[in-house]
């Protein structure tokens, strides 16, 4: 048997057969090679851009002012005091107004919510009807959608404060609402209405065979298929009314004031020592909701930007 196996290897050996040329597959790439520098080193400079002046702003706030006023704005705080996001919440002066950004928080929890719960539930009817139920002058009424989408909000700010002033709600929060919910749907209507076209037809089409109604397609199959899209316009309504500024000084009063008009007053205060501590606390606190909103649910907020608002 080893004698078998002995001839058996010398005739492979001999018979003509490729030539080995190495090793096969794609050449291996390099890690430090000058596409990569130049990927990495441009991601790292962005990256540096964004998150320098919000380091700047947490180690500014955990500082107390004797420290600040050393001139190192880079240097990590000796000793980290919470007495800079204390007084920001509670305690300092908005204008005539000493209670800090609480009752600011609640004003702009109050506006937000009902907003973008009833701007996104108008915006997502809006683009279901306009993908899937073609009636007369649909495309006419698309286009006036997506016009009043580019234009400015200035432009229409008079007007508006007339309209509100004749029917009784200026300087309310109910006004507000109604203003943040109008300008917010043009834009929503676009994106629920370029996903909805993006979705397979024959699922509308199989469900109007069955005898589903306009309600019961929308509620039962578009909805539970659309939560990306529902993100999306969560986020993108949360972030623009929460840090809206221009809205809210026009359309409300003190006691009404949103948090950013309340972190607008800290800031620019003009009585007393600036505190740099308290103002860049409070500047954080303003932003925080839109931060956590995103961060939570970022994933599904690409997700949905890429099927609502490249497709239809």
């Amino acid at each position: 048997m080893p004698d078998a196996i002995a001839l058996k290897t010398a005739e492979v050996a001999l018979s003509p057969s490729k030539s080995f040329d190495g090793p096969n597959g794609p050449k291996p790439k390099r890690v430090l090679s000058p596409r990569n520098i130049m990927l990495y080193g441009t991601l790292f400079v962005a990256a540096a851009y964004y998150l320098l002046p919000l380091y700047v702003m947490i180690v500014t706030s955990l500082k107390g002012m004797p420290e600040i006023r050393m001139g190192n704005i880079f240097s990590p705080p000796m000793e980290i005091t919470f007495e800079p996001w204390v007084k920001a919440w509670a305690t300092a002066c908005t204008g005539l107004n000493c209670d800090g950004l609480s009752r600011g928080f609640w004003n702009s929890v109050r506006i937000t919510v009902p907003s973008v719960v009833v701007s996104i539930a108008i915006a997502s009817v809006n683009g279901y009807a306009l993908a899937n139920w073609r009636f007369k002058s649909s495309e006419l009424f698309f286009s006036i959608l997506v016009i009043g989408a580019f234009i400015p909000y200035q432009v229409m700010i008079y007007p508006i404060v007339i309209v509100l002033r004749e029917i009784g709600i200026y300087g309310t929060l109910t006004g507000l609402i109604i203003v943040h919910s109008i300008f917010g749907m043009p834009i929503l209507t676009l994106l629920f209405r370029n996903y909805f076209a993006s979705l397979p037809q024959e699922l509308f089409k199989a469900a109007r065979v069955d005898g589903a109604g306009f309600w019961q397609i929308f509620l039962k199959i578009m909805v539970p298929m659309s939560l990306p899209i529902f993100v999306v316009a969560m986020i993108l309504q949360i972030t623009g009314i929460w840090n809206d500024f221009l809205f809210g000084v026009v359309f409300t009063r003190p006691d009404t004031y949103p948090m950013t008009v309340q972190l607008n007053n800290i800031v620019n205060s003009v009585q007393g020592v600036k505190e740099y501590n308290v103002n860049m606390a409070a500047t954080i606190l303003t932003g925080l909701v839109p931060l956590v909103v995103y961060f939570v649910s970022g994933r599904l907020f690409v997700r949905g930007i890429a099927a609502g608002a490249v497709k239809g």
